[in-house]
């Protein structure tokens, strides 16, 4: 039955791509027929705010509410994984009218995680091949002009960030599964000068399809001193109080920038895959992903800021609740103490979306309406008897606060017949404003212009 759904959705898009003089890097423009017609009939809501990839489509926006969420339905539960295909000739990722879409390096081991040095160089965790790489500049035909391996001989790698903030950061700091180093670092490195320093340890490694998440992502707050470390959960839904393997999982952990352990500042957590600081009000956000295996439409993944000391709910409840939670069915009755405590998220996105890196917005090249607005990468449900995700979405903020809508940005990443060719990852604004996006299916980066055209 799900092949035959998959194979009766129409042809949603079409690309336009124009080869210039130098035929090395065709520049291509998206033309999404209808997009723009559903997004000016306004934000989609309730029910109609739930997706899968046919009727994902630049510029379409939604909202879902905690009031939204249907009774769990574990029946619906299926391993529907992405089938991975080669991206088709002529096939590109999808943008908003007025953008342009560059392929700018290919041929990549498992790109995961991309940050920008404060010198524009572009950070990228390889994670599977357990390498830090710099790729530098743009050329004539818009590929990356340069490329170093910063570090290699690391385990897992996910988190990059710089420390101190400002123009002359003094170290590079990388998350691995299992812990926190930082290696020395001048502006223009392009090969580590110094051995790594071990920071901390944090509990490691993990299975995915359900369970256990390897990503450790890194974000020092806007005063420089604090580290935020987030490690997601090992299991689904596993007690915490039955499950010792559990401890300081699901959480964000607090640490000063030297590697000293603060304390668990947030918690119920199930996997912050994504940090990033508002450049607005200082706070802490993170991208999640929420637990699988209670139905097609449970439990939405969801972006948000983070209150400290804050409870999300995992393992025991999620949000929404008449009371702060709904009690998962499948801890009935346990810790009945914490349901008013559950927070529910600002923004909830489609359940299973698979909400990976994310940031705020604060280039020069976009319209002015995107400055401050965050960006995310949906890497693509497998939980969900039809797919949905694989896309970069726009979040749209107001005085540095969420709306709770959700916009589709950059979509395409799924054949008609339900194949992908792409899942976005990561996300980093270069110093013009235009935006770089990982995609560890093709093994790429997209690089996202605003020409307004």
């Amino acid at each position: 039955m799900r092949v035959k759904i998959l194979l009766s959705v129409p042809l949603r898009f079409a690309v336009l791509c124009f080869a210039p003089i130098s035929l090395l890097a065709p520049s291509c423009y998206s033309a999404v027929p209808g997009a723009d017609k559903a997004a000016a009939k306004g934000t989609l809501t309730g029910a109609a705010a739930f997706t899968d990839f046919a009727h994902e489509a630049p510029g379409i926006r939604r909202h879902l509410t905690a009031a939204d969420l249907p009774a769990p339905a574990p029946g619906e539960s299926v391993d529907h994984g992405a089938n991975m295909v080669p991206r088709p000739n002529g096939v590109w990722p999808l943008a908003p009218k007025g953008f342009k879409v560059e392929l700018y390096a290919t041929g990549l081991e498992n790109p995961r995680l991309i940050r920008t040095a404060p010198n524009g160089d572009l950070f990228l965790a390889e994670s599977n091949s357990n390498k830090i790489k710099v790729f530098r500049g743009i050329g004539a035909d818009g590929k990356v002009k340069q490329v170093s391996e910063f570090a290699t001989g690391l385990n897992l790698p996910f988190g990059i960030n710089f420390y101190p903030a400002g123009p002359n950061p003094k170290w590079v700091y990388v998350g691995n599964t299992d812990g926190v180093v930082r290696f020395p670092y001048k502006n223009g490195d392009l090969v580590a000068s110094g051995a790594p320093e071990k920071l901390f340890d944090l509990p490691g490694g993990g299975h995915l399809r359900g369970g256990g998440h390897w990503t450790r992502d890194l974000a020092f707050s806007k005063d420089g001193t604090k580290l935020f470390v987030s490690v997601g959960s090992l299991s689904n839904v596993d007690d915490v109080d039955t499950h010792p393997n559990e401890f300081h999982r699901a959480d964000v952990l607090e640490f000063t920038p030297e590697g000293k352990f603060v304390k668990v500042y947030a918690s119920g957590i199930r996997n912050c895959v994504g940090e990033a600081i508002n450049p607005t009000t200082g706070d802490l956000w993170c991208s999640t992903n929420e637990r699988d295996g209670l139905g097609n439409n449970l439990v939405p993944d969801y972006v948000t800021h983070v209150q400290e000391g804050g409870f999300y709910g995992w393992p025991w409840y999620y949000m929404g609740g008449p009371s702060g939670g709904h009690q998962d069915p499948r801890h009935e009755g346990k810790h009945p103490e914490l349901q008013a405590k559950v927070i529910t998220p600002d923004i909830l996105v489609n359940p299973h979306f698979a909400s990976l890196e994310m940031l705020f917005y604060e280039g020069k090249q976009f319209p002015a309406e995107y400055q401050g607005d965050g960006f995310a990468a949906e890497h693509g449900s497998w939980n969900r008897d039809i797919r949905s995700g694989y896309e970069v979405i726009r979040l749209p903020m107001k005085g540095g606060r969420a709306t709770g809508e959700y916009e589709d940005f950059l979509t395409g990443f799924v054949l008609p017949n339900g194949d992908v060719w792409g899942r976005p990852v990561g996300v980093a604004v270069a110093p013009d404003g235009s935006l770089f996006v990982t995609d560890d299916g093709s093994k790429s980066i997209w690089h996202v212009i605003y020409t307004g055209k």
